[in-house]
This record gives structure tokens, sequence and C-alpha cells, in this order.
């Protein structure tokens, strides 16, 4: 789960590391805190993607650093290789292109949440996940059907 938080938001892979590793110490931090109200998934979910987010809008605030140079090729594999991979590539790339809201929701629906945990997690109520899934779906759809 928090793997797929760190893809959403992050395109490098040494930034979805770093992202990973931030996560998982606000979370240890965060543990004592932990009251029993909800669902230790929603908690933990709540946490990741706070802090996702928190660390996207770091990042878009400060210029990137400079890299070594663009003459190094990218030797990683990439992640999915069979039928489906170029339709996967196709809505990463439309996800990519969605706000750190709009991201939170594909990434809870995609894990298969219900509105009630999404709600919770989200901290607003079920009627208006249900609004704001249903645009981020048209959204969705929208971006997949343009010309790239």
């Amino acid at each position: 789960m928090l793997l797929r938080i760190c893809r959403m938001y992050c395109a490098d892979a040494d930034d979805r590391q770093d992202l990973y590793q931030e996560i998982v110490l606000q979370l240890w931090r965060a543990y004592p805190h932990y009251e029993a109200r909800a669902k230790f998934s929603t908690w933990l979910y709540r946490v990741a993607l706070n802090v996702a987010i928190s660390n996207l809008r770091q990042r878009t605030r400060r210029p990137a650093p400079e890299r070594f140079g663009d003459t190094i090729p990218d030797i990683a594999p990439p992640p999915d290789t069979g039928p489906d991979a170029d339709d996967l590539g196709q809505l990463y790339q439309a996800i990519e292109r969605l706000s750190d809201v709009e991201k939170a929701f594909v990434l809870l629906y995609l894990e298969e949440r219900t509105y009630e945990e999404m709600a919770d997690i989200l901290g607003i109520t079920q009627n208006h996940v249900r609004v704001k899934m249903h645009r981020v779906q048209d959204k969705l759809r929208q971006l997949l059907t343009q010309p790239a």
C-alpha cells in the first residue's frame, strides 16, 4: 500500500524510495498518538497520504537539483511488461496530470476502498466522496481520450 502511494506521487525511483522512507518515519513517530477510533489501515492511509502530499508540495516549491546529465541512460526495466503495459502506462500518465487530492481519490479507488473508508481517510463526508469520485473519473476519461 505504501509503495502504491509512493508510485502515485513520485515518478522518479529515487524520489519514491525517499518518500517511502519519510512515510515510514512519520508513521513511526505518529504511532504513539494512534487512537483506535478508526481502523488501523484508515489511520495508516491518512498519515501516508498527508506525508506524500506535503512532500510533493515541498518538491514543487523548490527547484529540482541538477542531475548528472541526460547522457546517462535509464537501464532499469519498465515496471510492467505485458499485453496491458501500454494501457497501464497511459493510465499512470493521466493520473500524474491530476491534482494531489484527485490522486488520493484514484489511489483509494484502486485499492478498492469503500466510500465510507475513503471518507474516514480523507476527512470528508461520504456524499462528498461520491461527488469527487465522479468528477475524478470524468476527468480521467477525458485525459485518456485526449491525444498525448
